[in-house]
This record gives C-alpha cells, sequence and structure tokens, in this order.
C-alpha cells in the first residue's frame, strides 16, 4: 500500500497544493517554517481523521478560509485505487469519506490505512508524564484491535461515572455502596481484559524495539521497556476493595490501568535522567520502529512510515544507520522532512534507491 497523491485545500499554510509521490522514499526540504511538517501532518489525518500535532481540527483551517479539505488516492498491491476525503468546516462536524462513502463512526477508519509517525515531540514520551505512554500504547493497539478501543472506550466511561459518584457522596455526605458497585464491576471486567492485553502487547513489542535501538546505536547501550502496572500486584477486583477507603478519601478511583505506565531503561537506569539528547531520539525511533514492525506482522502489509527532522540530535553513524535501515524492502513508503537538500542528495545517492525530493518553499 501506498499513497500515490494528495491534495490539499486550506490546510494550515497551503492554499492549494498537490503532490504526486514516489512509491518508496520521499523526502521534503525546505527552510524551517515553510510547511514540510503540515505535508506530513495532512498524511497523518488521512489514517487518523486527526492531525498528530493540534487536537482542533478547526484551527488547522488555514487563516480567513471556512474549511480545509484533504484528498489522498491511494494504490495497494493489486493496484486497486482507494480514495479517500477529510473535509473540515469552521463550526460543523468533520466529514470523512473513503470511495465517496461517509464514515458514521470514524473509529471504523482506524487501521485501514496503517502509518507510523516518528517526530520530535515524541521525545514527550520520554519526559512527560504516564498518560502520555498510555495513551500511546492504547493507540498502537486500537489500530488493528477493534475490540480493545470498545473496552477502551466503555472503561473509561464507567471510571468517569465512579468518579462522579465518589464526589457527589462527600458533597452530599452519603454513600451508596451499591450504585457505586455497578461501575466499579464495570471497571473490573473492562479493565481485566485491557491489562492483559496491555502486557501480552508488551512481551512481543519490547524484543523488537530492542533490536531497532541496537541497529541504530551501533549495540553501544542496552535498553528495556518496563511495563508497571497496579494490575500485576493481584485481581483488580481485590485491589479495588482494598482501595475503597482511599477512594473516597480522594474522592477518584485511586486504583486500576488508567494509572498503568511504562518505564524507558537505558544500561539501568532510567533514561529521562541519563541518556542524552541523541540516545533519547534514538530511543523513541526505536520505538516507532518497532511499531512499525508490529503493525506489518498483525496486518501482513507495510505501513507508511513519516520521519519529521530525523536528522537533528542524531551523529552521522546513527543517521546512515537509520536511513540504511528504511531503505531496505521490510519497509515500504517513506516520507522523510529535512532543511539541507545536498545533505540528503548524498545519503540517497550511494544507496541506489527510488526516492524523490520535493523542495518546500511555502508560497
Amino acid at each position: 500500500m501506498h499513497l500515490h497523491k494528495i491534495t490539499l485545500h486550506n490546510f494550515k499554510n497551503y492554499q492549494e497544493a498537490e503532490f504526486t509521490f514516489s512509491g518508496k522514499i520521499n523526502c521534503f526540504v525546505g527552510n524551517n517554517g515553510v510547511g514540510k511538517t503540515n505535508l506530513l501532518d495532512a498524511i497523518h489525518y488521512l489514517s487518523f481523521c486527526k492531525s498528530y500535532f493540534n487536537p482542533s481540527d478547526a484551527q488547522n483551517i488555514r487563516h480567513d478560509a471556512d474549511f480545509f479539505a484533504i484528498h489522498g488516492s491511494y494504490y495497494r498491491q493489486n493496484d486497486t485505487s482507494e480514495q479517500l476525503q477529510c473535509i473540515q468546516k469552521r463550526n460543523q462536524r468533520k466529514r470523512f469519506l473513503y470511495n465517496k462513502k461517509e464514515y458514521e463512526r470514524l473509529a471504523d477508519h482506524i487501521g485501514r490505512f496503517p502509518l507510523v509517525m516518528v517526530s520530535p515531540s515524541d521525545r514527550d514520551l520520554i519526559n512527560d508524564g504516564s498518560e502520555l505512554r498510555r495513551r500511546y500504547i492504547d493507540s498502537v493497539i486500537s489500530q488493528f484491535d477493534k475490540l480493545y478501543l470498545d473496552d477502551l472506550i466503555n472503561y473509561n466511561k464507567a471510571l468517569f461515572q465512579r468518579n462522579v459518584l465518589l464526589k457527589s457522596f462527600a458533597e452530599r455526605r452519603t454513600f451508596d455502596a451499591d450504585t457505586l458497585e455497578i461501575w466499579s464491576t464495570q471497571m473490573i471486567v473492562l479493565g481485566s481484559k485491557l491489562f492483559q492485553r496491555r502486557r501480552d502487547f508488551l512481551r512481543e513489542f519490547a524484543p523488537l524495539f530492542q533490536h531497532y535501538y541496537r541497529f541504530i546505536s551501533g549495540s553501544k547501550e542496552q535498553v528495556d521497556l518496563i511495563y508497571q502496572s497496579q494490575l500485576l500486584d493481584g485481581p483488580f477486583s481485590d485491589l479495588m476493595n482494598q482501595a475503597l477507603e482511599r477512594d473516597r478519601a480522594a474522592l477518584f478511583s485511586t486504583t486500576g490501568i488508567h494509572k498503568d505506565d511504562l518505564e524507558f531503561l537505558m544500561d539501568g537506569y532510567p533514561v529521562k535522567r541519563y541518556g542524552s539528547q541523541g540516545q533519547q531520539k534514538s530511543f523513541v525511533i526505536a520505538i516507532k520502529l518497532a511499531q512499525f514492525e508490529y503493525t506489518r506482522k498483525i496486518n501482513g502489509f507495510k505501513p507508511i512510515l513519516l520521519l519529521d527532522d530525523i536528522f537533528d540530535k542524531l551523529d552521522d553513524h546513527r543517521v546512515q544507520q537509520l536511513i540504511t535501515l528504511v531503505s531496505e524492502n521490510s519497509f515500504g513508503q517513506v516520507f522523510i522532512t529535512g532543511t539541507q537538500e545536498e545533505h540528503i542528495r548524498q545519503i540517497f545517492e550511494p544507496l541506489a534507491i527510488e526516492h524523490r525530493i520535493f523542495r518546500i518553499s511555502g508560497e
């Protein structure tokens, strides 16, 4: 599967633009601020119905315009063409169409056109709080497991209702154990399934991540991902019962899979504290390449790979290792942004691989 053509109308800094791509490597080069990353974000929209960077769709509409539209034409391995359209008008709901038929639920589109994005902002996975790491795990699994996504949505609804009740009890100075039990039971049933799915996923994912980190770094450091969950200490039902008085005092649910986290280690120490900028960037790139490989194995075909500002903070050896890797047959269509056209040409010239370079001026 690859993206053959994309057309933009009033998307971010693009008033009108159309690009026809190579099925292998595509490089967007130009100065900072001209819209290279915006192009990657438009491609991301077509796979996930949303921006990678901005949760507000309306803010992605070009200034003074009434709407934005993104049109994409894809080819599968059998050369069948598939069309996607994303249309967002101001103060209206977003419309997303597959072969001219509009989705009733955007969630039904997720996973149909798999994609992996690598961005400088991914270092937030290391440096920000646990919620971002949970969201990352959930986003990967949800691409190919619709039941997981439904269970996660329903778990979060039950969690919200249970927290509302706990606050209400404190405000009214009452307590209704039976009503609270309704939502507790839903959290226990759904959370136990989500926990098992996350644990199974990370058991398969961690070795892939370690493999790619060794390749990029030249085996200079040993890295690991450690799954942290309260449910590792015992059945969710027991933990929920033990936490009841604590929950009543805190006015929210203190126990559950909504507290899960990932610990990132390098040579046994937290990469957040002891990893250099280059090591941290290599760490998150390896995570995303593991995501690519995992998704490829599940779906049976190669996702699209987006590499934004990939050369920053990496030494020449790691850059060369990464480009050599994504040029191999195990990877499909790749999009890369950079500021130095000559540097990119020097990297790809000895590889003799199909590639196309687009100069982006922002005009």
